[in-house]
C-alpha cells in the first residue's frame, strides 16, 4: 500500500506528499491549506524505537506521539483535530501559544510607565496572546537535513504592535525526539523593543491513547508545594498559596478524577483543574522534574522536565462533546490533560511574580522535556 493509502487508513486524508522531499530527516507531507489560502506542512520525526512525533508549520501543533503500550502496542497520546479548519476554528490545541500564555488581566499592561492595551476593554482578560496569536499562524520550518536526525526548528516573525503587544518578536521553537523516547521543545525569543512574553505548548495528552474517552483513571504527580490562586473569571489574584490541605496537593502520584470531583472552592472556580503551579526547584538540576503522569490501562508513564518556574495544569473542563478529534469522536470534558510549562498567569500586572519582561538585547530561552515510558 502507497503512503497514501495509509494515511487514509490512519485519518489522515488530508495528507498528501510533497514532491522533491529531503530524504534525510523528518518526512514532509502536505497538510492543507488555511482559510486565507497559505499552505501547512506536517513533519514526522522518527527515533529507532519506532516513536513517532508529528508536528504541524500551522501554529507548531504537535498532533501525534506514538509511543507503546506495556504490551508494545503504539498510540497517539496526544489529541489530534481532523483538518486544518478544526486547528483554526481551535487554534490551542497541541499549539504554541505565545506572546503571552494564560491570561493578562486589565486589557493590557505597562512597562516603564507606558500602557499597552490589549483590548479596548479595560477590564478585559486576554488569554493566550488574544484572538489570533501565535497558534493562528503558519511558521517557516527549519527541519534537521542529516541522515537519521529528528528535529525541527519553527520560526515565527511577530510584527511590532501584533495583537497589541510592543516590539517586533523573533520566535524559534526547535522540537527534537530524543533517543530515549523523550520530546523535547527549546523556545528562543528576541524583540526590538521591551515586550513581555510568556510562551509554551497547548498539547493535550491522554496516556491510554487519542481514542480513549477520559482521563480520570489516569495519575498525576505535581512537584509543587504552592499554586497561584484563581479568582471567579479564573484569573491570578496574585496570592500564592500552600497546596498542603487542598485538592490540589498533588506532590504524590494522584488520581485525576478523585480530585477533579471535589468540592475544594479552588477546584470549583476552575470546573476542574486549570491552575498554575509553583514548581520546586532543587538546586542543582538545571532541568528538574516538574510533574510525572501514568495510566494504569496502558502502562504508559510520562515525565515532564522544565526550566520555566510553573506549570498550568488544565484537564479539558471545557470540551463539551461539540468537537470532533482525528478519527471521529467527539471530545469532551476531561478528554486529555495538559501541563503547560510557563511563567504564571497576568505577571505583567502582578509585581510579586516572577517578570516577563524581555528587553532588546536579551534573549528568552526555555526548554521543556516530555519523556515517555512504560510501567509493567
Amino acid at each position: 500500500m502507497n503512503r497514501t493509502g495509509i494515511a487514509a487508513l490512519l485519518g489522515l486524508a488530508a495528507l498528501s506528499p510533497v514532491a522533491g522531499a529531503a530524504p534525510a530527516g523528518p518526512d514532509r507531507t502536505v497538510f492543507g491549506t488555511t482559510a486565507d489560502g497559505q499552505a501547512v506542512d506536517r513533519y514526522v520525526l522518527r527515533n529507532a524505537h519506532g516513536t513517532r512525533v508529528g508536528v504541524l508549520t500551522l501554529g507548531g501543533v504537535i498532533d501525534e506521539i506514538s509511543v507503546p503500550d506495556r504490551s508494545g502496542h503504539r498510540a497517539n497520546v496526544v489529541l489530534a483535530l481532523p483538518d486544518v479548519a478544526g486547528y483554526e476554528a481551535s487554534p490551542t490545541v497541541g499549539a504554541v501559544i505565545g506572546r503571552y500564555a494564560n491570561r493578562i488581566s486589565h486589557g493590557g499592561f505597562s512597562i516603564d510607565g507606558v500602557h499597552y492595551p490589549l483590548s479596548p476593554d479595560p477590564t478585559a482578560i486576554v488569554s493566550h496572546g488574544g484572538k489570533k496569536g501565535f497558534g493562528a499562524q503558519v511558521w517557516k520550518a527549519e527541519p534537521c537535513r542529516t541522515a537519521g536526525c529528528a528535529s525541527l526548528t519553527l520560526r515565527y516573525h511577530s510584527a511590532d504592535g501584533e495583537n497589541g503587544f510592543p516590539g517586533a518578536m523573533d520566535v524559534a521553537v526547535t522540537y527534537t525526539l530524543t533517543a530515549d523516547d523523550a520530546v523535547r521543545l527549546d523556545y528562543v525569543a528576541t524583540t526590538s523593543k521591551p515586550t513581555v512574553v510568556n510562551l509554551t505548548n497547548h498539547s493535550y495528552f491522554n496516556l491510554g491513547g487519542d481514542r480513549i474517552g477520559s482521563v480520570d483513571d489516569q495519575w498525576i504527580q505535581i512537584v509543587a508545594s504552592r499554586f497561584t490562586a484563581v479568582d471567579a473569571v479564573r484569573n491570578a489574584t496574585g496570592e500564592i498559596r500552600p497546596v498542603a490541605g487542598t485538592a490540589l496537593d498533588l506532590r504524590a502520584l494522584t488520581r485525576i478524577g478523585a480530585r477533579v470531583a471535589s468540592n475544594d472552592p479552588q477546584i470549583l472556580l476552575g470546573n476542574g483543574f486549570d491552575h498554575n503551579f509553583v514548581l520546586d526547584k532543587p538546586a542543582g538540576d538545571p532541568i528538574p522534574v516538574g510533574a510525572r503522569a501514568y495510566d494504569p490501562g496502558s502502562g504508559r508513564t510520562l515525565e515532564m522536565r522544565t526550566t520555566q518556574p510553573g506549570v498550568q495544569f488544565y484537564t479539558g473542563n471545557f470540551f463539551n462533546g461539540k468537537q470532533a478529534a482525528r478519527g471521529g469522536r467527539m471530545l469532551r470534558q476531561g478528554a486529555g490533560f495538559a501541563l503547560e510549562t510557563q511563567h504564571y498567569p497576568d505577571s505583567p500586572n502582578q509585581p510579586a511574580f516572577p517578570t516577563t519582561i524581555l528587553r532588546p538585547g536579551e534573549t528568552f530561552r526555555s526548554t521543556t522535556i516530555f519523556r515517555f515510558g512504560v510501567r509493567r
